[in-house]
Protein backbone atom coordinates (compact mmCIF):
# COMPACT_ATOMS: atom_id res chain seq x y z
CA UNK A 1 0.00 0.00 0.00
CA UNK A 2 2.81 2.46 0.80
CA UNK A 3 4.57 2.03 -2.25
CA UNK A 4 1.08 2.55 -4.45
CA UNK A 5 1.28 5.64 -1.95
CA UNK A 6 4.52 6.58 -3.07
CA UNK A 7 4.29 5.93 -7.29
CA UNK A 8 0.98 7.71 -7.90
CA UNK A 9 2.46 10.68 -7.27
CA UNK A 10 5.48 10.53 -9.45
CA UNK A 11 3.12 8.60 -12.04
CA UNK A 12 0.92 11.74 -12.37
CA UNK A 13 3.97 14.14 -12.15
CA UNK A 14 5.72 11.98 -15.50
CA UNK A 15 2.13 11.86 -17.25
CA UNK A 16 1.84 15.71 -16.90
CA UNK A 17 5.40 16.49 -17.69
CA UNK A 18 4.61 14.31 -21.04
CA UNK A 19 1.80 16.51 -21.24
CA UNK A 20 3.80 19.74 -21.41
CA UNK A 21 6.16 18.54 -23.84
CA UNK A 22 3.38 17.29 -26.46
CA UNK A 23 1.73 20.35 -26.21
CA UNK A 24 5.12 21.94 -26.67
CA UNK A 25 5.90 20.12 -29.04
CA UNK A 26 2.74 20.91 -31.06
CA UNK A 27 2.67 24.32 -30.54
CA UNK A 28 6.26 24.41 -32.30
CA UNK A 29 5.08 21.54 -35.11
CA UNK A 30 2.40 24.32 -35.34
CA UNK A 31 4.45 27.61 -35.63
CA UNK A 32 7.05 25.22 -38.36
CA UNK A 33 3.70 24.55 -40.62
CA UNK A 34 2.12 28.19 -40.63
CA UNK A 35 5.59 29.71 -41.31
CA UNK A 36 6.64 27.56 -43.78
CA UNK A 37 2.66 27.48 -45.93
CA UNK A 38 2.82 30.86 -45.35
CA UNK A 39 6.15 31.12 -47.35
CA UNK A 40 5.47 28.64 -49.78
CA UNK A 41 2.10 30.63 -50.67
CA UNK A 42 3.99 34.02 -51.02
CA UNK A 43 6.79 31.89 -53.63
CA UNK A 44 3.45 30.20 -55.09
CA UNK A 45 1.79 33.47 -55.78
CA UNK A 46 4.72 34.47 -57.43
CA UNK A 47 5.01 31.57 -59.34
CA UNK A 48 1.33 31.85 -60.30
CA UNK A 49 1.97 35.41 -62.00
CA UNK A 50 4.93 34.66 -63.80
CA UNK A 51 3.40 31.28 -65.40
CA UNK A 52 1.54 31.21 -68.46
CA UNK A 53 1.70 32.10 -72.44
CA UNK A 54 3.94 34.79 -72.11
CA UNK A 55 6.17 33.97 -68.95
CA UNK A 56 7.54 36.55 -66.63
CA UNK A 57 10.74 35.85 -64.63
CA UNK A 58 10.24 36.03 -60.55
CA UNK A 59 12.20 39.26 -60.61
CA UNK A 60 9.88 41.27 -62.81
CA UNK A 61 7.01 39.78 -61.41
CA UNK A 62 8.01 41.04 -57.59
CA UNK A 63 9.76 44.21 -59.10
CA UNK A 64 5.82 45.32 -61.09
CA UNK A 65 4.00 43.64 -57.69
CA UNK A 66 6.74 46.31 -55.35
CA UNK A 67 6.24 49.15 -57.68
CA UNK A 68 2.76 49.50 -57.49
CA UNK A 69 2.07 48.68 -54.01
CA UNK A 70 5.03 50.74 -52.70
CA UNK A 71 6.57 52.86 -55.51
CA UNK A 72 10.02 51.43 -55.65
CA UNK A 73 11.74 50.88 -57.73
CA UNK A 74 10.51 54.24 -58.97
CA UNK A 75 12.28 53.83 -62.57
CA UNK A 76 10.51 50.95 -64.79
CA UNK A 77 12.80 48.43 -66.40
CA UNK A 78 10.21 46.06 -67.93
CA UNK A 79 7.95 46.04 -70.62
CA UNK A 80 4.65 47.70 -70.63
CA UNK A 81 3.13 44.69 -71.83
CA UNK A 82 4.90 42.73 -68.73
CA UNK A 83 3.00 45.47 -66.33
CA UNK A 84 0.01 45.05 -67.82
CA UNK A 85 -0.10 40.97 -67.62
CA UNK A 86 1.08 40.77 -64.25
CA UNK A 87 -0.76 43.83 -62.08
CA UNK A 88 -4.08 44.02 -64.58
CA UNK A 89 -4.55 39.85 -65.79
CA UNK A 90 -3.08 37.69 -63.59
CA UNK A 91 -2.32 39.36 -59.91
CA UNK A 92 -5.86 39.38 -59.24
CA UNK A 93 -6.58 36.04 -60.50
CA UNK A 94 -3.93 34.27 -58.51
CA UNK A 95 -5.21 36.37 -55.09
CA UNK A 96 -8.65 35.57 -55.60
CA UNK A 97 -7.72 31.67 -56.30
CA UNK A 98 -5.95 32.21 -52.85
CA UNK A 99 -8.83 33.47 -51.25
CA UNK A 100 -11.34 31.43 -53.05
CA UNK A 101 -9.34 28.14 -51.90
CA UNK A 102 -8.88 29.80 -48.15
CA UNK A 103 -12.57 30.28 -48.34
CA UNK A 104 -13.08 26.49 -49.17
CA UNK A 105 -10.94 24.74 -46.70
CA UNK A 106 -12.19 26.94 -43.88
CA UNK A 107 -15.63 26.31 -44.85
CA UNK A 108 -15.07 22.32 -44.72
CA UNK A 109 -13.27 22.44 -41.62
CA UNK A 110 -16.69 24.43 -39.91
CA UNK A 111 -19.06 21.62 -41.89
CA UNK A 112 -17.15 18.32 -40.82
CA UNK A 113 -17.27 19.56 -37.20
CA UNK A 114 -20.83 21.07 -37.45
CA UNK A 115 -22.30 18.04 -38.32
CA UNK A 116 -19.51 16.14 -37.32
CA UNK A 117 -18.88 13.53 -40.83
CA UNK A 118 -15.39 13.79 -42.16
CA UNK A 119 -17.28 13.77 -45.55
CA UNK A 120 -18.74 16.72 -45.40
CA UNK A 121 -17.92 19.94 -47.56
CA UNK A 122 -19.47 23.38 -48.57
CA UNK A 123 -22.09 21.17 -51.48
CA UNK A 124 -23.36 19.73 -48.28
CA UNK A 125 -25.49 22.35 -47.56
CA UNK A 126 -26.62 23.31 -50.94
CA UNK A 127 -25.14 26.45 -51.43
CA UNK A 128 -23.32 25.79 -53.91
CA UNK A 129 -26.09 24.86 -55.56
CA UNK A 130 -28.00 27.51 -54.79
CA UNK A 131 -25.24 29.78 -56.42
CA UNK A 132 -25.22 27.94 -59.55
CA UNK A 133 -29.14 28.17 -59.82
CA UNK A 134 -28.67 32.29 -59.50
CA UNK A 135 -25.99 31.91 -62.29
CA UNK A 136 -27.90 30.23 -64.74
CA UNK A 137 -30.48 32.95 -64.35
CA UNK A 138 -28.11 35.78 -65.02
CA UNK A 139 -26.63 34.18 -67.52
CA UNK A 140 -29.37 32.59 -69.26
CA UNK A 141 -32.37 35.03 -68.64
CA UNK A 142 -30.84 37.89 -67.62
CA UNK A 143 -32.04 38.03 -63.93
CA UNK A 144 -30.11 40.53 -62.41
CA UNK A 145 -29.69 43.22 -64.82
CA UNK A 146 -30.33 45.91 -62.11
CA UNK A 147 -26.87 45.23 -60.86
CA UNK A 148 -24.84 46.19 -63.96
CA UNK A 149 -21.69 44.11 -64.60
CA UNK A 150 -22.34 42.39 -61.58
CA UNK A 151 -24.99 40.90 -62.34
CA UNK A 152 -23.29 37.37 -62.40
CA UNK A 153 -21.99 37.60 -58.73
CA UNK A 154 -25.20 39.24 -57.35
CA UNK A 155 -27.30 36.77 -58.56
CA UNK A 156 -24.88 33.71 -58.24
CA UNK A 157 -24.76 35.53 -54.39
CA UNK A 158 -28.20 35.26 -53.48
CA UNK A 159 -28.97 32.21 -54.92
CA UNK A 160 -26.28 30.91 -52.39
CA UNK A 161 -28.12 33.10 -50.14
CA UNK A 162 -31.74 31.23 -50.42
CA UNK A 163 -30.39 28.21 -50.17
CA UNK A 164 -28.90 28.78 -46.81
CA UNK A 165 -31.91 30.17 -45.45
CA UNK A 166 -34.03 26.96 -46.87
CA UNK A 167 -31.69 24.43 -45.38
CA UNK A 168 -32.09 25.74 -42.20
CA UNK A 169 -36.22 26.23 -42.44
CA UNK A 170 -36.12 22.57 -42.99
CA UNK A 171 -33.92 21.47 -40.32
CA UNK A 172 -35.71 23.67 -38.07
CA UNK A 173 -39.19 22.45 -39.45
CA UNK A 174 -38.83 19.23 -37.81
CA UNK A 175 -37.67 20.77 -34.18
CA UNK A 176 -34.44 21.21 -32.66
CA UNK A 177 -31.87 21.60 -35.52
CA UNK A 178 -29.35 18.79 -35.63
CA UNK A 179 -26.39 17.49 -37.14
CA UNK A 180 -28.12 15.16 -38.95
CA UNK A 181 -31.24 16.93 -39.89
CA UNK A 182 -28.89 20.07 -41.08
CA UNK A 183 -27.05 17.05 -43.29
CA UNK A 184 -30.20 15.65 -44.84
CA UNK A 185 -32.15 18.89 -45.34
CA UNK A 186 -28.59 19.90 -47.42
CA UNK A 187 -28.34 17.09 -49.43
CA UNK A 188 -32.02 17.33 -50.02
CA UNK A 189 -32.01 21.58 -51.34
CA UNK A 190 -28.71 21.20 -52.88
CA UNK A 191 -30.23 18.48 -55.56
CA UNK A 192 -33.57 20.15 -55.49
CA UNK A 193 -31.74 23.17 -56.89
CA UNK A 194 -29.42 20.79 -58.98
CA UNK A 195 -32.34 20.10 -60.98
CA UNK A 196 -33.59 23.48 -61.22
CA UNK A 197 -30.21 24.54 -62.51
CA UNK A 198 -31.10 21.75 -64.88
CA UNK A 199 -34.25 22.76 -65.97
CA UNK A 200 -33.35 26.71 -66.27
CA UNK A 201 -30.63 25.11 -69.08
CA UNK A 202 -33.06 22.84 -71.04
CA UNK A 203 -35.67 26.02 -70.82
CA UNK A 204 -33.40 28.60 -72.64
CA UNK A 205 -32.94 26.73 -75.49
CA UNK A 206 -29.47 28.87 -75.58
CA UNK A 207 -26.91 26.37 -77.02
CA UNK A 208 -23.90 29.36 -76.48
CA UNK A 209 -25.56 29.94 -72.90
CA UNK A 210 -26.03 26.72 -71.77
CA UNK A 211 -21.89 26.05 -72.43
CA UNK A 212 -21.40 28.90 -70.32
CA UNK A 213 -23.37 27.91 -67.76
CA UNK A 214 -21.67 24.66 -67.65
CA UNK A 215 -18.02 26.16 -67.80
CA UNK A 216 -19.07 28.19 -64.88
CA UNK A 217 -20.70 25.11 -62.92
CA UNK A 218 -17.42 23.92 -62.99
CA UNK A 219 -15.23 26.71 -61.98
CA UNK A 220 -13.24 29.76 -63.66
CA UNK A 221 -11.41 32.19 -61.69
CA UNK A 222 -11.41 34.38 -65.44
CA UNK A 223 -13.44 36.68 -64.05
CA UNK A 224 -10.92 37.76 -61.67
CA UNK A 225 -10.28 42.17 -61.54
CA UNK A 226 -9.61 44.84 -59.27
CA UNK A 227 -13.37 45.75 -58.23
CA UNK A 228 -15.96 45.44 -56.00
CA UNK A 229 -16.80 41.60 -55.93
CA UNK A 230 -12.65 40.99 -55.19
CA UNK A 231 -12.80 43.67 -52.21
CA UNK A 232 -16.21 41.70 -51.19
CA UNK A 233 -14.51 38.57 -51.30
CA UNK A 234 -11.27 39.93 -49.43
CA UNK A 235 -13.17 40.81 -46.88
CA UNK A 236 -15.64 38.35 -46.18
CA UNK A 237 -12.94 35.62 -46.30
CA UNK A 238 -10.74 37.29 -43.99
CA UNK A 239 -13.42 37.75 -41.51
CA UNK A 240 -14.24 33.98 -41.75
CA UNK A 241 -10.96 32.76 -40.82
CA UNK A 242 -10.55 35.48 -38.25
CA UNK A 243 -14.04 33.98 -36.44
CA UNK A 244 -13.51 30.12 -37.06
CA UNK A 245 -10.42 31.08 -35.83
CA UNK A 246 -11.71 32.51 -32.59
CA UNK A 247 -14.48 29.72 -31.92
CA UNK A 248 -11.68 26.96 -32.50
CA UNK A 249 -12.36 25.85 -29.26
CA UNK A 250 -16.31 25.81 -29.32
CA UNK A 251 -15.49 23.57 -32.50
CA UNK A 252 -13.42 21.54 -30.66
CA UNK A 253 -16.58 20.63 -27.96
CA UNK A 254 -18.95 20.60 -30.74
CA UNK A 255 -16.90 17.98 -32.77
CA UNK A 256 -17.15 15.80 -29.88
CA UNK A 257 -20.54 15.94 -29.19
CA UNK A 258 -23.48 17.88 -27.80
CA UNK A 259 -23.40 16.65 -24.48
CA UNK A 260 -19.89 17.62 -24.27
CA UNK A 261 -20.44 21.12 -25.45
CA UNK A 262 -22.92 21.48 -23.14
CA UNK A 263 -20.74 20.47 -20.24
CA UNK A 264 -18.25 23.23 -21.39
CA UNK A 265 -20.49 26.02 -21.61
CA UNK A 266 -21.29 25.49 -25.74
CA UNK A 267 -24.53 25.80 -27.21
CA UNK A 268 -24.77 23.83 -29.93
CA UNK A 269 -28.24 24.98 -31.54
CA UNK A 270 -27.18 28.26 -31.49
CA UNK A 271 -23.18 27.32 -32.39
CA UNK A 272 -24.75 25.69 -35.19
CA UNK A 273 -27.06 28.70 -36.35
CA UNK A 274 -23.86 31.06 -36.45
CA UNK A 275 -21.65 28.26 -37.96
CA UNK A 276 -24.43 28.26 -41.12
CA UNK A 277 -24.30 32.17 -41.50
CA UNK A 278 -20.72 32.09 -41.65
CA UNK A 279 -20.17 28.96 -43.80
CA UNK A 280 -23.26 30.41 -46.25
CA UNK A 281 -21.93 33.76 -46.13
CA UNK A 282 -18.39 33.12 -47.10
CA UNK A 283 -19.13 29.96 -49.45
CA UNK A 284 -22.09 32.19 -51.51
CA UNK A 285 -19.41 35.09 -51.52
CA UNK A 286 -16.99 32.85 -53.26
CA UNK A 287 -19.28 30.83 -55.42
CA UNK A 288 -20.69 33.75 -56.64
CA UNK A 289 -16.83 35.20 -57.75
CA UNK A 290 -15.57 32.01 -58.81
CA UNK A 291 -18.54 28.96 -59.81
CA UNK A 292 -18.51 25.74 -58.22
CA UNK A 293 -15.41 24.30 -57.56
CA UNK A 294 -15.02 21.07 -55.62
CA UNK A 295 -13.10 19.05 -53.01
CA UNK A 296 -11.45 21.59 -51.97
CA UNK A 297 -12.99 21.67 -48.69
CA UNK A 298 -13.05 17.91 -48.69
CA UNK A 299 -9.71 17.20 -49.33
CA UNK A 300 -7.98 20.06 -47.03
CA UNK A 301 -9.60 20.02 -43.93
CA UNK A 302 -7.83 16.28 -43.76
CA UNK A 303 -4.77 17.36 -44.90
CA UNK A 304 -4.55 20.32 -41.95
CA UNK A 305 -5.39 17.63 -39.32
CA UNK A 306 -3.10 15.50 -40.33
CA UNK A 307 -0.24 18.49 -40.50
CA UNK A 308 -0.83 20.22 -36.78
CA UNK A 309 -3.73 17.48 -35.31
CA UNK A 310 -7.59 18.08 -34.53
CA UNK A 311 -7.51 21.79 -32.45
CA UNK A 312 -9.47 23.61 -34.48
CA UNK A 313 -7.81 26.95 -33.72
CA UNK A 314 -4.60 25.23 -35.48
CA UNK A 315 -6.40 23.66 -38.15
CA UNK A 316 -8.10 26.59 -39.07
CA UNK A 317 -4.74 28.89 -40.41
CA UNK A 318 -3.09 25.93 -41.40
CA UNK A 319 -6.57 25.08 -43.82
CA UNK A 320 -6.20 28.49 -45.20
CA UNK A 321 -2.84 28.32 -46.27
CA UNK A 322 -2.93 24.91 -47.28
CA UNK A 323 -6.45 25.81 -49.77
CA UNK A 324 -4.88 29.00 -50.95
CA UNK A 325 -1.56 27.16 -52.18
CA UNK A 326 -3.99 24.45 -53.56
CA UNK A 327 -6.21 26.56 -55.69
CA UNK A 328 -3.59 28.79 -57.19
CA UNK A 329 -2.04 25.69 -58.95
CA UNK A 330 -5.22 24.13 -59.86
CA UNK A 331 -5.96 27.42 -61.55
CA UNK A 332 -2.26 27.46 -63.04
CA UNK A 333 -2.68 24.01 -64.51
CA UNK A 334 -6.32 25.11 -65.80
CA UNK A 335 -5.07 28.14 -67.68
CA UNK A 336 -1.63 26.17 -69.31
CA UNK A 337 -2.38 22.56 -69.74
CA UNK A 338 -4.01 22.85 -73.23
CA UNK A 339 -3.42 26.66 -73.65
CA UNK A 340 -4.19 28.53 -74.91
CA UNK A 341 -7.68 26.74 -74.39
CA UNK A 342 -8.62 27.51 -70.59
CA UNK A 343 -10.24 24.04 -68.84
CA UNK A 344 -12.43 24.85 -65.75
CA UNK A 345 -10.40 24.29 -62.64
CA UNK A 346 -13.05 22.07 -60.63
CA UNK A 347 -11.78 19.19 -63.12
CA UNK A 348 -8.36 19.49 -61.88
CA UNK A 349 -9.35 19.81 -58.61
CA UNK A 350 -12.09 16.45 -59.04
CA UNK A 351 -8.74 15.10 -60.60
CA UNK A 352 -7.17 15.55 -57.67
CA UNK A 353 -9.90 15.34 -54.89
CA UNK A 354 -11.58 11.60 -55.84
CA UNK A 355 -8.34 9.67 -55.47
CA UNK A 356 -8.09 11.07 -52.02
CA UNK A 357 -11.81 10.41 -51.38
CA UNK A 358 -11.48 6.80 -52.19
CA UNK A 359 -8.35 6.34 -49.88
CA UNK A 360 -10.18 7.95 -47.13
CA UNK A 361 -13.27 6.12 -47.51
CA UNK A 362 -10.51 3.23 -47.53
CA UNK A 363 -9.27 4.00 -44.80
CA UNK A 364 -12.45 4.82 -43.05
CA UNK A 365 -13.54 1.30 -43.53
CA UNK A 366 -10.97 -0.28 -42.27
CA UNK A 367 -10.81 1.75 -38.79
CA UNK A 368 -14.56 0.61 -38.29
CA UNK A 369 -14.09 -3.29 -39.46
Amino acid sequence: MGVDTAVAPETRAREAAADVLGLRAMRRRTTAWLVGLSLGLLATIVAGVGVGAYSVPAGTVAQVITHHLVGWPAEQTWSAPADAIVWQVRLPRVLLGALVGAGLAICGVALQAMVRNVLADPYLLGVNSGASSGAAAAILFGFGAGFAEYALQATAFLGALAASILVFLVARSAGRVTSIRLLLAGVAVGYALYALTSFLIFASGSAEGARSVMFWLLGSLALAQWNVPFAIVTVVVLLSVALLTLWGRRLDALAIGDETAHTLGVRPDRLRLQLLVVVALCVGVVVSASGSIGFVGLVVPHLARRAVGGTHVRAVAVAALMGAILLIWADVLARTLFAPQEIPIGIITSLVGAPFLLVLIRRLHAANA
